[in-house]
């Protein structure tokens, strides 16, 4: 009898996790289409990939939070709606 309680909570935890990750999977948005690197919002070492004025070439290098020539990556038409964020190409996703 003990044997038939372990393998029945077995089975309803196994359906329990896959009824919570199809939950879960339905919350997430779809990837956009396309995506804008975003100037002058950008953390301190939170950078992606070089300054736009050419002082560094890589990623996680900005020295001060919001600079102008710092940018993010973040979905297309995102950033003119972020305090301080200004357009500075828009890229394809891939």
């Amino acid at each position: 009898m003990n044997k038939k309680i372990v393998a029945n909570s077995a089975i309803a935890t196994i359906l329990s996790v896959g009824v919570l990750a199809a939950t879960q999977a339905q919350a997430v948005p779809d990837q956009p289409k396309e995506w804008e690197k975003c100037a002058g919002i950008a953390k301190a070492g939170k950078n992606d990939c070089g300054a736009l004025d050419g002082k560094h070439g890589c990623a996680g290098q900005a020295i001060v939070d919001n600079d102008d020539t710092e940018w993010v990556y973040v979905p297309r038409g995102t950033c003119e709606k972020i305090t301080g964020g200004v357009v500075a190409k828009v890229k394809p996703a891939k």
